[in-house]
């Protein structure tokens, strides 16, 4: 598997992705190696749950820009990765890449070896930017629309995404194959003391309303914050964001100018054991994504038991069953932000019926091991096509 991201660096969903599906993979008995980007700290190499994970040079050549970086990071995996094949003595049966970032490297190293090449992808520029409006944009959905048509099959997280990859690289059905991201439940049963690690956020009188995800448009971060003086004029509450992005000074203006600085707390990045607790903790987590190809968030919050109000949007359509595993709210309207984060705090006995219902769910449908069961007969079934084809060297 090829991935810019692996823990402990960790840019978005992915590298918990890998760190899961890798861990299940190897208990199914399939040799695993990742190649990921180098990381301050981390080994070069090591084994991670099973998993070979081997970490490339991707800072000490300069670069000007992200897209400059990019293109010397594949550089470099393309020939760390080659090497790696040559010592297995060729005992490599297929290229599994996850998203565009790695695409020059992934590609190179399914002409070289002729081996077949698999692609997830976890979201698509035309997407998240809703449309294509540069040419920075434009050489990202290009590089995404050739690892899509250079792979056997693609690997998309839910049937809108499924829909969506289709109709922006002219896939047809049977070049698609949907396998959910999946959430480790076990990791939120630690015990703790809950009302002490509360007051790091809140006073014991205010309702915790969490957030988690990049601060960036498509997050939909900003409606939330717009919502919050309606939220305030019923519930006392406090609202905790988790994350960084590049909308992070404005939205902390837009609060200032709100004069309500004193009612949210823009945490950053949290460590893991941090974030796990504050899920536990909160009394609702809002997901008010304009753009979501999964929602691995709300996965999160469902397997924390923490009640859940989320845009009607994307993959999140798919995750939450209205008025079941969680509240659906329309994209982009505070108004409606605002009724579903009131209605979750207001009304104790639906808050607990929605949570766990959506806890239910995540084990019956989000398990990493049935995930991995899954992705394991993806793989073979493009063993099986490949070895029955002409592609494949005598």
């Amino acid at each position: 598997m090829l991935s810019w991201e692996f823990p402990p660096r960790t840019v978005g969903g992915i590298a918990a992705h890998l760190f899961n599906l890798s861990r299940e993979l190897v208990k199914l008995g399939v040799d695993t190696h990742i190649v990921t980007c180098d990381f301050p700290g981390a080994p070069e190499s090591e084994v991670v749950n099973g998993a070979h994970v081997l970490r490339v040079d991707s800072y000490k050549t300069p670069s000007p820009d992200f897209a400059t970086w990019d293109s010397l990071m594949n550089v470099n995996m393309q020939k760390e990765t080659a090497a790696l094949i040559s010592s297995l003595s060729g005992q490599v049966d297929i290229i599994h890449a996850h998203d565009w970032l790695v695409a020059n490297a992934a590609l190179g190293l399914k002409h070289v070896f002729r081996i077949p090449l698999a692609a997830t992808m976890h979201s698509t520029e035309i997407g998240r930017r809703n449309g294509l409006h540069t040419d920075y944009e434009r050489m990202i959905h290009q590089t995404e629309n050739w690892l899509a048509h250079e792979s056997w099959r693609v690997v998309c997280c839910s049937q809108y995404m499924s829909g969506q990859v289709r109709w922006a690289y002219g896939l047809s059905r049977d070049r698609v194959t949907v396998i959910p991201n999946g959430v480790d439940v076990s990791v939120y049963e630690e015990e703790f003391d809950r009302a002490e690690f509360r007051k790091r956020f809140a006073w014991p009188e205010e309702k915790i309303v969490l957030f988690v995800g990049r601060l960036v448009y498509e997050k939909g971060v900003q409606t939330l914050i717009s919502a919050i003086p309606k939220v305030l004029s019923r519930v006392n509450a406090k609202f905790v964001v988790v994350g960084e992005g590049g909308m992070k000074d404005s939205l902390m203006r837009q609060v200032a100018n709100m004069r309500l600085a004193h009612k949210i707390m823009f945490t950053g990045f949290l460590d893991e054991e941090s974030l796990r607790k504050l899920y536990q903790i909160a009394d609702v987590c809002v997901v008010p994504s304009l753009y979501e190809p999964f929602g691995i968030t709300a996965l999160e919050a469902m397997a924390a038991k923490t009640p859940l109000v989320a845009s009607n949007t994307g993959g999140l359509s798919e995750i939450v069953e209205h008025d079941k595993t969680g509240t659906k709210i329309f994209a982009g309207n505070a108004d409606s932000v605002a009724w579903g984060i009131t209605r979750v705090l207001l009304d104790p006995g639906y808050a607990n019926w929605i949570k766990l219902n959506a806890y239910q769910k995540t084990l019956e449908v989000y398990d990493w091991a049935k995930i991995a069961k899954q992705t394991k007969e993806y793989y073979e079934q493009i063993l099986k096509e490949y070895d029955g084809g002409s592609w494949k060297p005598t």
